[in-house]
């Protein structure tokens, strides 16, 4: 939004007709003031998105990456397609894993469903150290359509850009990349991790992708502190 617009103080905007059945007038007020928080958050949000967006050029991305797709070889230029933009996520599916993150396969679960539409504005790579093999055999049990697995297992991208130790495991992470001119940089990566963290609290960014937790935070027992996803439940 324009710097210099003036908005409506977010207490105003909280102020409307709409009511539940049956419900107290001490709900109502609770409600209002939390209503105006999230009209708060709202724009928070969009202020660190345009500050995001506003951010100068990164560092040139001068090691091609050569990877190995459910295609065939291809360097990091090839991730893009015909797109100016590459988000890239490092799934913690390595070798030493038996079996991948379930954190990492519910966020990409929902990612898969949202695929189609992403892949209409930018280039979209899953990275994992394990062999294409391997990750294209859980994709089909996983019954993944959309997502585009690549294997990083011969190149330094993941220690580069998911800041991983390959004797420590394997790391999550986000990265966006952009190409102008023939020339690819880097443009924003997860920064927030275990020393980011606030008490009792996981080590989650303040980029969260995961319509898991979206939808969890809007109920009474919330994220919880003993709960993770798993990759298969008892029927």
């Amino acid at each position: 939004m324009p710097q210099d617009m003036t908005l409506v103080p977010a207490r105003e905007l909280a102020k409307h007709k709409r009511r539940f059945p049956n419900e107290s007038g001490d709900y109502r007020k609770a409600r209002q003031a939390l209503l105006a928080e999230e009209i708060e958050l709202r724009r928070h949000i969009e202020r660190v998105a345009e500050q995001r967006r506003a951010m100068p050029s990164g560092g040139e991305v001068k090691i091609p990456y050569r990877f190995e797709s459910e295609n065939g070889p291809v360097d990091l230029a090839g991730l893009f397609g015909d797109k100016p933009t590459l988000v890239t996520y490092n799934w913690m599916y390595g070798p030493q894993r038996e079996r991948p993150c379930p954190m990492c396969t519910s966020l990409l679960s929902g990612l898969d469903g949202e695929m189609a539409d992403i892949l209409q504005r930018i280039a979209f790579a899953v990275i994992a150290r394990s062999p294409i093999e391997r990750l294209v055999a859980f994709k089909k049990e996983r019954g993944w359509r959309h997502l585009k697995l690549y294997s990083s297992a011969n190149n330094s991208f993941n220690h580069d850009y998911a800041h991983e130790d390959p004797a420590d495991g394997d790391n999550a992470a986000f990265n966006v990349f952009t190409r102008k001119g023939g020339t690819i940089r880097h443009f924003w990566g997860d920064e927030m991790g275990m020393e980011s963290a606030d008490p009792g609290q996981d080590p989650r960014g303040a980029v969260d992708a995961m319509p898991l937790w979206k939808i969890l935070d809007i109920t009474p027992e919330g994220r919880g502190t003993d709960w993770y996803p798993k990759l298969e439940y008892k029927k």
